[in-house]
């Protein structure tokens, strides 16, 4: 599994810069469905795996398109002959991976004595099982495992969510104010430059669609509430 991910890494790595004039002339009719008439941004295009169709990174996941622009797929490719491989996920833990990495300085970090692993949390102040994870930090810090926060306020921008959490990332102490707001009391609003719309663009772009999202350490993507022993041995399995 490393190997491979290291591998797709590489890969993203190439093809994750600005669209250069060749692609745009290249795949121009794709990209003119994606930009033009459906209103993505799209950061990367290239082949897929699948012949005839491009892979599409863009502010809304990662698409599926041939290249005469007439067809749209959403979903998982899987490779038959490599053991039913996904290779739609290989591509966005690839990209998961990268991308956190720019985050590094701004995600609110609840930090293990005895690391073990570290796990990156998309995390909104509101959903129940977000709170149940938070309400649990303590053991999951026990268990060697290093959560670091980044903000997928559900709601979107312009929502009171959104606006909360921008308090949350720009008080004095965001761990204490995370706490609190996850406890359902009230923060005190604050505004600064916040990486919180970031954050929340990101979270799209990997196919985040609910909360909490918990990405490993190796860029697979767990969506949902995991108790801090069950996600302790999906760790220590990964790290076999």
């Amino acid at each position: 599994m490393k190997t491979k991910l290291k591998i797709s890494l590489a890969a993203v790595l190439l093809s994750l810069v600005s669209l250069g004039s060749s692609a745009e002339d290249k795949y121009a009719e794709a990209l003119a469905k994606l930009t033009g008439e459906l209103g993505f941004t799209v950061t990367t295009i290239e082949p897929s795996p699948v012949p005839g169709l491009l892979q599409a990174f863009t502010n809304r996941g990662l698409f599926y398109v041939s290249e005469n622009g007439q067809f749209l797929l959403h979903g998982r490719v899987f490779n038959l002959n490599e053991g039913l491989r996904n290779e739609t996920e290989e591509a966005l833990s690839a990209l998961r991976l990268e991308g956190i990495k720019g985050f590094n300085g701004s995600a609110i970090s609840f930090k293990a004595k005895n690391e073990k692993y570290q796990v990156s949390v998309f995390t909104d102040i509101t959903c129940g099982y977000c709170r149940k994870l938070h309400s649990q930090i303590d053991e999951y810090n026990r268990l060697g495992i290093t959560v670091n926060y980044l903000a997928f306020p559900r709601g979107g921008p312009g929502s009171e969510g959104f606006e909360n959490m921008i308090s949350v990332w720009c008080a004095e102490n965001r761990q204490e104010a995370l706490t609190m707001a996850k406890a359902g009391k009230s923060v005190k609003g604050k505004s600064c430059p916040s990486k919180v719309g970031e954050q929340y663009d990101f979270g799209q772009q990997i196919g985040i669609q609910g909360t909490p999202a918990i990405i490993l350490d190796d860029g697979s993507m767990i969506p949902g509430y995991q108790p801090p022993e069950q996600l302790a041995e999906i760790l220590r399995e990964n790290h076999s």
